[in-house]
């Protein structure tokens, strides 16, 4: 009993989806009598639904897609996934199968607003027994209520991103920001860190009202998960603006990944609405504050907007070609925002 105990302190102690999927996991394992185990993230994108393993345990070992070396695992269409589409059409909370190795295989979908939001997959060589089965329920409903719990907190409530309280969080992790003051060298791969704004986006609203407004800002964060791998991070910060993490990326490589989302929503076309176009602005988190990292690329941002829209600005490049002023403030200068 004390080990359960101890294990469920630490399923609850979490503020954060992955390490809440590692530990219950690691919880599930930990108890003896489990092979492998996998957190399935389910993700509809538009009219599809794509799965991909968050974590996982194999032969014993963790692993995550927060690793460097996981970083690109592909989603797959839930096809691959009879056993879960059996779940989801027949509205299932469990359901045992048997593998093609003759192995048992238990799935444990998570249901949240009438919609499947991720799974647990837990596979053995043989049967679970009675006792196993009411200990995985029992850790898995544990699970189940302490993520709706952080969907409710860390959540945009229309768009299902992360919201602005979770950026603050998420940034104040060690690794977003240095503090170094010399400039990083351009082909390392760094973090950066987006800004983003839909063009126009008032006259959507005041031309088609404010559903179709909301359409498109559920569109736009669809657009947003299909473009960016599961390591990077996407946020909604309020009406039409999304701030984005990218992580690992050289500088040529963070333009071509956000050019390519920019073109996705300029070639995509939103029922009613038609052509709907974004403005960006990036930054390097590798120097300043996370107040100043964002105002930098704010600042990268409107230069966007009012140099034609459409496009994606570099703030240091902005710096250096004198089409931004460089900062500068007094060290008693306090700045309010």
């Amino acid at each position: 009993m004390k080990p359960l105990l101890q294990h469920l302190v630490e399923i609850t102690g979490h503020r954060d989806h992955a390490r809440l999927e590692i530990s219950v996991i690691s919880a599930l394992h930990q108890l003896g009598g489990v092979k492998e185990i996998r957190a399935l993230e389910v993700v509809s994108i538009g009219e599809e639904t794509h799965i991909r393993p968050k974590a996982w345990i194999q032969d014993g070992k963790l692993h995550s897609i927060e690793e460097s070396q996981h970083a690109d695992l592909p989603r797959l269409p839930l096809a691959a996934y009879p056993a879960l589409v059996k779940c989801i059409e027949q509205r299932l909370s469990t359901l045992e199968t048997q593998g093609e190795a003759g192995e048992t295989e238990l799935w444990l979908p998570v249901w949240l607003h009438e919609k499947v939001v991720a799974c647990l997959e837990i596979r053995n060589d043989k049967a679970l027994s009675q006792d196993m089965l009411n200990v995985i329920h029992g850790i898995f409903h544990v699970y189940r209520n302490y993520q709706s719990l952080l969907d409710y907190s860390e959540r945009d409530a229309l768009t299902g991103l992360f919201n602005r309280k979770t950026f603050d969080a998420e940034f104040a992790r060690p690794g977003h920001a240095s503090g170094a003051a010399e400039a990083d060298p351009t082909d390392v791969p760094q973090h950066w860190l987006a800004v983003v704004d839909i063009d126009h986006f008032k006259q959507v609203n005041d031309r088609f009202g404010h559903l179709y407004g909301d359409e498109v800002l559920i569109l736009m964060a669809n657009l947003l998960r299909s473009s960016f791998r599961a390591q990077d991070r996407i946020f909604r910060f309020g009406g039409e603006e999304f701030v984005i993490l990218l992580r690992s990326a050289t500088l040529e490589t963070a333009r071509q990944i956000f050019n390519r989302f920019r073109a996705s929503v300029e070639a995509h076309a939103f029922p009613q609405v038609g052509r709907v176009t974004v403005s960006l602005g990036f930054v390097s988190t590798q120097r300043g504050t996370a107040v100043e990292i964002l105002g930098h690329a704010d600042q990268a941002l409107y230069y966007a907007k009012e140099h034609g829209r459409n496009q994606v600005c570099h703030y240091d490049e902005l710096i250096t070609s004198g089409q931004l002023a460089t900062p500068t403030v007094a060290v008693d200068d306090v700045e309010l925002f």
